[in-house]
């Protein structure tokens, strides 16, 4: 085993009142926000995915916005999440993925599926839903091709190229700290989010071949900033996980049944404390550290 995966720092979301005039130029228009801000961190979460579905041109322009080889990472819609509690969601998750996802091609990364506080952990129905995931972008074109009627006029299923696609779970109730939870995300090689939080459980598992990073805030959630201390704790921790390590530390679920060396894994870390602009300034810390 040699050399390392790729480590991507960026931020969540890009549309915040308080950047403007901070992060982001003074006079700069609220339209050219992500363009700035796409050329100062590698990669960013798109959060409006998460409150409702976009348009195929949403994503056109978004792709069109952004450098090469910058990446984003989509957030999965509370439809399924929160609202159906992935209860009977075929159809919504093929509308998610006929919403116009794939126009971002090679710029496609991690989709993020964020459970809700009061979500318990029930093996059998995240099961079912962790196979409905596509694989890859053939298989997300084939699966929006199952979208819902109304979205007819509106609907993108088709991709340039195929490619791998990856999902993360975040978890923010206590019951899935359960091995059974770590052994099913392996099956499925779905990345446990490792969420660095107020109050949510955070553990360490690696169960797939990347690791997911959120850095919501440790002290005051989506608002404390990262000490120098913390930004060195992260850092050393992301530089075990690129080389497919695990830190000595490593806060485990499952603490008997850890994978063995993995071949180098991809990092993707997000910072999602923005109330007070630390995201963007904590993001380039962090990445100025790492290799």
């Amino acid at each position: 085993m040699s050399g390392t995966g790729t480590v991507r720092v960026g931020i969540s979301g890009w549309t915040y009142a308080p950047w403007r005039g901070n992060f982001y130029p003074s006079g700069l228009q609220h339209a050219h926000e992500l363009s700035y801000a796409s050329r100062q961190v590698e990669t960013i979460e798109i959060n409006g995915t998460f409150y409702g579905l976009q348009r195929p041109d949403a994503f056109a322009r978004w792709y069109d916005e952004t450098p090469q080889r910058f990446v984003f990472a989509v957030k999965g819609p509370r439809f399924i999440t929160h609202i159906r509690r992935l209860r009977e969601v075929a159809t919504p998750l093929a509308n998610f993925f006929a919403s116009g996802v794939l126009r971002l091609e090679e710029k496609l990364g991690p989709c993020l599926w964020q459970f809700p506080p009061s979500f318990r952990f029930d093996a059998e129905r995240l099961d079912h839903f962790l196979a409905l995931l596509p694989r890859d972008t053939e298989a997300a074109a084939a699966l929006a091709e199952g979208r819902s009627e109304w979205l007819a006029e509106r609907a993108w299923a088709k991709t340039g190229h195929r490619r791998e696609l990856r999902h993360a779970i975040e978890i923010r109730h206590q019951s899935f700290l359960d091995p059974a939870f770590v052994a099913l995300l392996r099956r499925h090689q779905v990345a446990l989010v490792f969420a660095d939080s107020v109050g949510w459980p955070y553990a360490e598992d690696v169960t797939a071949d990347f690791v997911y990073l959120r850095l919501h805030g440790s002290e005051e959630l989506y608002a404390s900033g990262y000490s120098e201390e913390a930004l060195d704790h992260w850092a050393a921790r992301i530089k075990h996980w690129v080389r497919g390590t695990e830190p000595n530390d490593a806060r485990l679920i499952d603490s008997d049944t850890r994978p063995a060396p993995h071949s180098p894994r991809d990092v993707f870390a997000y910072f999602d404390n923005d109330a007070k602009v630390r995201a963007p300034v904590d993001a380039r810390s962090l990445r100025a550290r790492l290799p």
